[in-house]
């Protein structure tokens, strides 16, 4: 009988239809648990893994009958991929499931940033009136997106920027200038220091590499407009936290939203105290009801098809 292991949160009904092929060990907490895991990996013919399950070492050693890895979500910076392939195991991403959810959180996050009115709750239930003071807000037609990284879930995040009125610049090492993406988009090809320089708002879509490890560092951050809003949904370590939270506190920067950090679940961060206009949230831009059962699904029927 073939053993398929869920070692994060999949979506119930897609865990029943990998039922229908074999036994399945689900389990969301098993990604806690790496001597568990270890033993159950060694004889199982698929793993399915979110972003925690670390694919590589001596995890992957394990995997001495795996044939396939699927992976809910579109990183794939905690999978050896190399080692994977030489063992022979495919690796299945849920590759655009998750693109809707992680768009709206980014238009989302950049009207909140840049209006700067709705953390008044407390205050006006307290039985004050900032009205003057929250009066500055910003609105978000008539402003520039700068997308760093222009794949699936650029796009899709450059068409829900257009629908409000915003105008979208976009850079990718990967894409030619004239490349036909643009013009079917009607987004700006932009070279990287431009797009920076003239963005109210900017989105990094980029993954965790070597060479996009502190990308977004403090010299990135200066080079961009007085009181613009830097959101990373992308992946940690991308973005020097440290020089983003300096900028909030200068004023240099007008806002940012973090999703994602070098460090996952992030500890205490003291360097986050007293920052204005900042967003952090616990990795879940890619994640809504909606979301978990287009990813959980298009990765069991990947997994069944590996299988099968």
């Amino acid at each position: 009988m073939l053993k398929i292991v869920v070692t994060e949160f999949m979506d119930a009904p897609a865990v029943d239809h990998l039922r229908t092929l074999g036994e399945v060990v689900y389990d969301p907490q098993l990604v806690d648990d790496p001597a568990r895991l270890k033993a159950l990996a060694a004889d199982c013919d698929a793993l399915i893994v979110r972003n925690r399950t670390q694919v590589r070492g001596e995890l992957l050693a394990a995997l001495t009958r795996c044939r396939v890895v699927g992976r809910l979500g579109v990183g794939l910076d905690n999978i050896d991929l190399a080692g994977c392939e030489e063992k022979g195991i495919q690796v299945c991403p849920a590759t655009g499931a998750n693109a809707n959810s992680v768009a709206e959180y980014v238009i989302a996050a950049a009207m909140i940033l840049l209006r700067g009115s709705y953390a008044s709750s407390d205050a006006v239930a307290a039985g004050q009136w900032p009205r003057d003071t929250l009066s500055q807000g910003r609105e978000i037609a008539g402003k520039t997106l700068g997308l760093l990284g222009f794949g699936s879930i650029g796009q899709l995040t450059a068409r829900l920027a257009q629908a409000v009125g915003m105008t979208v610049r976009a850079y990718d090492p990967a894409l030619q200038p004239h490349a036909a993406i643009f013009g079917d988009t009607g987004v700006a090809a932009s070279d990287l220091d431009g797009l920076i320089a003239q963005s109210d708002v900017i989105s990094l879509h980029m993954p965790l590499l070597d060479s996009t490890r502190n990308f977004y560092d403090a010299d990135r951050i200066r080079a961009m407009k007085r009181g613009a809003v830097l959101i990373n949904t992308a992946r940690g370590g991308i973005v020097d936290e440290r020089a983003v939270a300096d900028a909030l506190r200068s004023g240099h920067l007008g806002g940012a939203a973090l999703d994602v950090f070098a460090q996952e679940p992030l500890l205490a961060a003291p360097h986050f105290k007293d920052c204005p206009n900042l967003i952090l949230t616990p990795h879940t831009a890619g994640l809504t009801y909606e979301s978990n059962q287009r990813v959980s699904s298009l990765v069991a029927e990947k997994v069944l098809a590996a299988l099968g």
